[in-house]
Protein backbone atom coordinates (compact mmCIF):
# COMPACT_ATOMS: atom_id res chain seq x y z
CA UNK A 1 0.00 0.00 0.00
CA UNK A 2 2.96 2.32 0.55
CA UNK A 3 3.64 2.43 -3.18
CA UNK A 4 0.02 3.19 -4.06
CA UNK A 5 0.57 6.95 -3.81
CA UNK A 6 4.12 6.93 -5.16
CA UNK A 7 4.76 9.62 -7.79
CA UNK A 8 5.75 8.20 -11.17
CA UNK A 9 5.74 11.47 -13.11
CA UNK A 10 6.91 15.08 -12.77
CA UNK A 11 3.46 16.66 -12.60
CA UNK A 12 0.75 16.75 -9.99
CA UNK A 13 -2.93 17.61 -9.81
CA UNK A 14 -3.63 19.98 -6.94
CA UNK A 15 -6.61 19.61 -4.68
CA UNK A 16 -9.65 21.78 -5.47
CA UNK A 17 -8.85 25.27 -4.18
CA UNK A 18 -11.25 28.05 -3.16
CA UNK A 19 -8.55 30.74 -3.36
CA UNK A 20 -8.93 31.82 -7.02
CA UNK A 21 -12.65 32.53 -6.45
CA UNK A 22 -12.15 34.17 -3.04
CA UNK A 23 -9.26 36.26 -4.39
CA UNK A 24 -11.34 37.41 -7.37
CA UNK A 25 -14.19 38.47 -5.08
CA UNK A 26 -11.75 40.30 -2.81
CA UNK A 27 -10.11 42.09 -5.75
CA UNK A 28 -13.52 43.17 -7.08
CA UNK A 29 -14.55 44.50 -3.66
CA UNK A 30 -11.23 46.31 -3.37
CA UNK A 31 -11.71 47.88 -6.82
CA UNK A 32 -15.18 49.18 -5.93
CA UNK A 33 -13.81 50.24 -2.56
CA UNK A 34 -10.98 52.20 -4.18
CA UNK A 35 -13.50 54.24 -6.16
CA UNK A 36 -15.61 54.73 -3.02
CA UNK A 37 -12.50 55.76 -1.09
CA UNK A 38 -11.52 58.39 -3.66
CA UNK A 39 -15.09 59.74 -3.78
CA UNK A 40 -15.18 59.87 0.01
CA UNK A 41 -11.81 61.64 0.12
CA UNK A 42 -12.97 64.25 -2.39
CA UNK A 43 -16.22 64.81 -0.50
CA UNK A 44 -18.48 63.59 -3.33
CA UNK A 45 -21.05 60.81 -3.54
CA UNK A 46 -20.71 57.33 -5.02
CA UNK A 47 -24.20 56.03 -5.74
CA UNK A 48 -24.72 52.31 -6.24
CA UNK A 49 -28.32 51.11 -6.62
CA UNK A 50 -29.46 54.39 -5.13
CA UNK A 51 -27.28 54.15 -2.01
CA UNK A 52 -24.27 56.35 -1.31
CA UNK A 53 -21.33 54.05 -0.59
CA UNK A 54 -18.62 56.72 -0.49
CA UNK A 55 -16.66 55.30 2.45
CA UNK A 56 -13.16 53.93 3.05
CA UNK A 57 -14.39 50.73 4.70
CA UNK A 58 -15.30 48.88 1.50
CA UNK A 59 -11.70 49.16 0.35
CA UNK A 60 -10.49 47.95 3.76
CA UNK A 61 -12.82 44.93 3.52
CA UNK A 62 -11.55 44.05 0.06
CA UNK A 63 -7.95 44.45 1.18
CA UNK A 64 -8.52 42.09 4.13
CA UNK A 65 -10.01 39.47 1.81
CA UNK A 66 -7.08 39.77 -0.61
CA UNK A 67 -4.51 39.51 2.19
CA UNK A 68 -6.32 36.50 3.62
CA UNK A 69 -6.30 34.91 0.15
CA UNK A 70 -2.56 35.49 -0.17
CA UNK A 71 -1.90 33.90 3.21
CA UNK A 72 -4.12 30.90 2.54
CA UNK A 73 -3.03 30.31 -1.04
CA UNK A 74 0.69 30.57 -0.31
CA UNK A 75 0.30 28.38 2.78
CA UNK A 76 -1.23 25.70 0.57
CA UNK A 77 1.65 26.11 -1.90
CA UNK A 78 4.19 25.62 0.89
CA UNK A 79 2.26 22.55 2.04
CA UNK A 80 2.36 21.10 -1.49
CA UNK A 81 6.13 21.59 -1.55
CA UNK A 82 6.58 19.82 1.79
CA UNK A 83 4.52 16.90 0.50
CA UNK A 84 6.87 16.51 -2.46
CA UNK A 85 4.52 17.82 -5.14
CA UNK A 86 7.01 20.43 -6.38
CA UNK A 87 9.16 18.30 -8.64
CA UNK A 88 11.90 19.73 -10.88
CA UNK A 89 9.39 20.33 -13.69
CA UNK A 90 6.91 22.02 -11.34
CA UNK A 91 9.67 24.23 -9.90
CA UNK A 92 10.65 25.23 -13.44
CA UNK A 93 7.02 26.21 -14.11
CA UNK A 94 7.00 28.29 -10.93
CA UNK A 95 10.14 30.09 -12.10
CA UNK A 96 8.56 30.83 -15.48
CA UNK A 97 5.50 32.14 -13.68
CA UNK A 98 7.60 34.48 -11.53
CA UNK A 99 9.47 35.72 -14.60
CA UNK A 100 6.20 36.51 -16.39
CA UNK A 101 4.88 38.25 -13.27
CA UNK A 102 7.96 40.49 -13.10
CA UNK A 103 7.60 41.18 -16.85
CA UNK A 104 4.03 42.34 -16.26
CA UNK A 105 5.29 44.62 -13.49
CA UNK A 106 7.82 46.09 -15.94
CA UNK A 107 4.92 47.07 -18.19
CA UNK A 108 3.30 48.93 -15.29
CA UNK A 109 6.42 51.00 -14.78
CA UNK A 110 6.74 51.60 -18.52
CA UNK A 111 3.39 53.41 -18.32
CA UNK A 112 4.58 55.72 -15.54
CA UNK A 113 7.89 56.43 -17.27
CA UNK A 114 6.01 57.06 -20.53
CA UNK A 115 3.78 59.65 -18.83
CA UNK A 116 6.78 61.35 -17.24
CA UNK A 117 8.83 61.52 -20.43
CA UNK A 118 5.84 62.60 -22.52
CA UNK A 119 5.28 65.58 -20.23
CA UNK A 120 8.95 66.45 -19.78
CA UNK A 121 10.10 66.11 -23.38
CA UNK A 122 7.13 67.98 -24.86
CA UNK A 123 6.24 70.70 -22.30
CA UNK A 124 4.80 72.99 -24.98
CA UNK A 125 2.06 70.48 -25.76
CA UNK A 126 0.66 70.37 -22.22
CA UNK A 127 -2.90 71.63 -21.98
CA UNK A 128 -3.65 74.14 -19.24
CA UNK A 129 -6.73 73.48 -17.15
CA UNK A 130 -8.16 75.03 -14.02
CA UNK A 131 -6.15 72.65 -11.82
CA UNK A 132 -3.05 72.15 -13.98
CA UNK A 133 -0.09 74.44 -13.65
CA UNK A 134 1.32 76.18 -16.74
CA UNK A 135 4.55 74.49 -17.80
CA UNK A 136 5.91 77.65 -19.39
CA UNK A 137 7.50 75.68 -22.21
CA UNK A 138 10.10 74.19 -19.91
CA UNK A 139 10.74 71.27 -17.58
CA UNK A 140 10.61 71.37 -14.60
CA UNK A 141 7.54 73.60 -14.97
CA UNK A 142 7.59 77.26 -14.03
CA UNK A 143 7.23 77.74 -10.28
CA UNK A 144 8.14 74.16 -9.34
CA UNK A 145 10.83 73.62 -6.75
CA UNK A 146 12.44 70.20 -7.15
CA UNK A 147 13.99 67.86 -4.61
CA UNK A 148 17.75 67.72 -4.31
CA UNK A 149 18.76 64.37 -5.90
CA UNK A 150 21.99 64.32 -3.89
CA UNK A 151 20.17 64.44 -0.57
CA UNK A 152 17.48 61.92 0.46
CA UNK A 153 17.14 60.32 -3.01
CA UNK A 154 20.86 59.50 -3.07
CA UNK A 155 20.64 58.14 0.49
CA UNK A 156 17.77 55.88 -0.56
CA UNK A 157 19.70 54.77 -3.64
CA UNK A 158 22.63 53.67 -1.48
CA UNK A 159 20.20 51.98 0.92
CA UNK A 160 18.59 49.90 -1.84
CA UNK A 161 21.93 49.00 -3.40
CA UNK A 162 23.12 47.80 0.00
CA UNK A 163 19.94 45.75 0.40
CA UNK A 164 20.66 44.11 -2.95
CA UNK A 165 24.04 42.98 -1.64
CA UNK A 166 22.63 41.68 1.66
CA UNK A 167 19.90 39.61 -0.05
CA UNK A 168 22.56 38.17 -2.39
CA UNK A 169 24.68 37.36 0.66
CA UNK A 170 21.69 35.58 2.20
CA UNK A 171 21.18 33.59 -1.00
CA UNK A 172 24.79 32.46 -1.15
CA UNK A 173 24.69 31.58 2.56
CA UNK A 174 21.64 29.38 1.93
CA UNK A 175 23.36 27.62 -0.99
CA UNK A 176 26.27 26.82 1.34
CA UNK A 177 23.88 25.78 4.14
CA UNK A 178 25.01 28.69 6.33
CA UNK A 179 21.84 29.20 8.38
CA UNK A 180 23.27 32.03 10.43
CA UNK A 181 24.38 33.99 7.36
CA UNK A 182 21.00 33.39 5.74
CA UNK A 183 19.07 34.85 8.66
CA UNK A 184 21.44 37.78 9.19
CA UNK A 185 21.39 38.67 5.49
CA UNK A 186 17.60 38.53 5.36
CA UNK A 187 17.23 40.55 8.57
CA UNK A 188 19.54 43.26 7.22
CA UNK A 189 17.63 43.35 3.93
CA UNK A 190 14.28 43.76 5.72
CA UNK A 191 15.77 46.50 7.92
CA UNK A 192 17.13 48.37 4.88
CA UNK A 193 13.74 48.06 3.17
CA UNK A 194 12.04 49.60 6.20
CA UNK A 195 14.60 52.43 6.25
CA UNK A 196 13.94 53.13 2.56
CA UNK A 197 10.17 53.30 3.12
CA UNK A 198 10.54 55.60 6.13
CA UNK A 199 12.88 57.99 4.25
CA UNK A 200 10.54 58.09 1.28
CA UNK A 201 7.58 58.82 3.54
CA UNK A 202 9.58 61.64 5.13
CA UNK A 203 10.50 62.96 1.69
CA UNK A 204 6.86 62.91 0.58
CA UNK A 205 5.68 64.74 3.70
CA UNK A 206 8.23 67.51 3.09
CA UNK A 207 7.98 67.71 -0.71
CA UNK A 208 7.67 71.29 -2.02
CA UNK A 209 4.98 70.22 -4.52
CA UNK A 210 1.77 68.24 -4.27
CA UNK A 211 0.21 65.44 -6.27
CA UNK A 212 -2.53 67.74 -7.55
CA UNK A 213 -1.90 71.06 -9.24
CA UNK A 214 0.86 70.16 -11.72
CA UNK A 215 1.75 67.45 -14.16
CA UNK A 216 5.19 67.34 -12.52
CA UNK A 217 3.76 66.38 -9.14
CA UNK A 218 1.33 63.87 -10.64
CA UNK A 219 3.94 62.01 -12.68
CA UNK A 220 6.51 62.19 -9.89
CA UNK A 221 4.27 60.74 -7.19
CA UNK A 222 2.75 58.09 -9.46
CA UNK A 223 6.15 56.76 -10.57
CA UNK A 224 7.97 56.93 -7.24
CA UNK A 225 4.90 56.04 -5.18
CA UNK A 226 4.18 52.94 -7.25
CA UNK A 227 7.78 51.89 -6.70
CA UNK A 228 7.46 52.62 -2.97
CA UNK A 229 4.45 50.32 -2.84
CA UNK A 230 6.56 47.58 -4.41
CA UNK A 231 9.27 48.14 -1.81
CA UNK A 232 6.70 47.59 0.94
CA UNK A 233 5.44 44.40 -0.75
CA UNK A 234 9.01 43.18 -1.24
CA UNK A 235 9.86 43.89 2.39
CA UNK A 236 6.87 41.83 3.53
CA UNK A 237 7.89 39.09 1.10
CA UNK A 238 11.40 38.98 2.56
CA UNK A 239 10.10 39.17 6.14
CA UNK A 240 8.01 36.05 5.49
CA UNK A 241 11.13 34.39 4.06
CA UNK A 242 13.00 35.33 7.26
CA UNK A 243 10.28 33.68 9.36
CA UNK A 244 10.42 30.56 7.18
CA UNK A 245 14.23 30.53 7.28
CA UNK A 246 14.13 30.71 11.10
CA UNK A 247 11.76 27.73 11.04
CA UNK A 248 14.23 25.77 8.88
CA UNK A 249 11.90 25.49 5.88
CA UNK A 250 14.54 26.29 3.21
CA UNK A 251 17.23 23.89 2.05
CA UNK A 252 20.10 24.45 -0.40
CA UNK A 253 18.27 22.23 -2.86
CA UNK A 254 14.72 23.57 -2.37
CA UNK A 255 14.12 27.27 -1.71
CA UNK A 256 12.12 28.71 -4.58
CA UNK A 257 10.09 30.96 -2.24
CA UNK A 258 13.25 32.75 -1.18
CA UNK A 259 14.61 32.81 -4.73
CA UNK A 260 11.42 34.44 -6.01
CA UNK A 261 11.64 37.06 -3.26
CA UNK A 262 15.26 37.78 -4.19
CA UNK A 263 14.34 38.17 -7.87
CA UNK A 264 11.55 40.56 -6.95
CA UNK A 265 13.87 42.60 -4.72
CA UNK A 266 16.52 42.92 -7.43
CA UNK A 267 13.79 44.06 -9.82
CA UNK A 268 12.81 46.75 -7.32
CA UNK A 269 16.48 47.80 -7.10
CA UNK A 270 16.86 48.17 -10.87
CA UNK A 271 13.63 50.16 -11.23
CA UNK A 272 14.78 52.57 -8.52
CA UNK A 273 18.05 53.23 -10.36
CA UNK A 274 16.03 54.26 -13.43
CA UNK A 275 13.78 56.43 -11.25
CA UNK A 276 16.72 58.07 -9.54
CA UNK A 277 18.54 59.02 -12.74
CA UNK A 278 15.48 59.79 -14.90
CA UNK A 279 13.06 61.43 -12.44
CA UNK A 280 15.29 62.93 -9.75
CA UNK A 281 18.50 63.77 -11.65
CA UNK A 282 17.51 64.32 -15.28
CA UNK A 283 13.87 65.28 -14.56
CA UNK A 284 14.88 67.98 -12.09
CA UNK A 285 17.92 69.25 -14.02
CA UNK A 286 17.95 73.03 -14.23
CA UNK A 287 15.12 73.44 -11.76
CA UNK A 288 15.21 75.44 -8.56
CA UNK A 289 16.11 73.07 -5.71
CA UNK A 290 13.94 73.48 -2.65
CA UNK A 291 15.63 74.48 0.56
CA UNK A 292 16.22 71.38 2.61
Amino acid sequence: MANTHAKHHDYHIIDPSPWPFIGSVGAFIMFIGAVALMRWHSGSQFLLFGADIATPWIFVLGLIVVLYTMFGWWSDTVKESREGAHTRVVQLSLRYGMIMFIASEVMFFVAWFWAFFDASLFPNEAVQTARTQVLGGQWPPVGIEVLDPLHLPLFNTITLLLSGTTVTWAHHALLHNDRSGLKIGLALTVALGLIFSYVQFYEYSHAPFAFAGSIYGSTFFMATGFHGFHVIIGTIFLAVCLIRASAGQFTPQKHFGFEAAAWYWHFVDVVWLFLFFCVYVWGGWGGHIAAG
